[in-house]
């Protein structure tokens, strides 16, 4: 597994973003809240305080009060945290909630794939194709084509990294270990002996 990509210089937004100035009649918490949610993934505080144009303790002092305010709210959203991570996702336990509005044209085979991604947060191409056999590569095209994941060639070799796309983690805002549960109880419906495309000596 590769290292993750490097973070940037604190203070400094990621590469291809610029800092968001302060807007008259929104409070930084709602700002805050406004970025995680147009970012839809999980981002460092040192991230978050660049893209917002603070330094890291006035971040941290607003997030304390949103995420106070989200605690008192009447809402199916919350502020998660883990470590120095923070997300705007949907509340623990809403998880059935979120599996009855799983697309229908989702095959049951390509959410074992993406519950696959999913745990693995970032895998090579050829490495899901070893763990889900050739018929991966039709997963694959298919969670590409309704944006679930994104692919990304490898720098140095000749396949592909692959990943949760910002749709994913907006629309679903589930945890790995949900969607794996999920995929494991609809395993029964697989039908067995998924099609296999033609083993490839390079990713397609």
């Amino acid at each position: 597994m590769a290292e993750a990509d490097p973070l940037p210089p604190e203070g400094e937004p990621p590469e291809g973003e610029r800092s968001v100035a302060a807007t008259p009649g929104l409070s930084l918490p709602a700002r805050l809240e406004a970025i995680l949610y147009l970012k839809g993934r999980p981002l460092e505080l040192g991230e978050l305080a660049a893209i917002a144009g603070i330094d890291r303790d006035e971040t941290e002092l607003a997030l304390i009060t949103l995420m106070a305010d989200y605690a008192h709210r009447d809402t199916a959203l919350e502020i998660h945290q883990e470590g120095q991570h923070y997300a705007l996702q949907l509340r623990a336990g809403l998880g059935d909630l979120v599996q009855n509005l799983l697309p229908v044209d989702l095959s049951v085979a390509a959410l074992r794939t993406l519950a696959t991604i999913a745990l693995k947060k970032r895998l090579l191409q050829s490495e899901l194709v070893e763990l889900r056999g050739s018929g991966a590569y039709d997963h694959i095209r298919e969670l590409l084509a309704q944006d679930f994941i994104e692919r990304r060639r490898q720098s140095d070799g000749r396949s592909y990294w692959l990943s949760l796309s910002e749709k994913f983690h907006r629309t679903f805002s589930l945890k790995a270990d949900d969607l794996a549960a999920l995929g494991s109880r609809l395993a029964a419906a697989e039908p067995a002996g998924i099609p296999s495309l033609p083993d490839e000596e390079a990713d397609p």
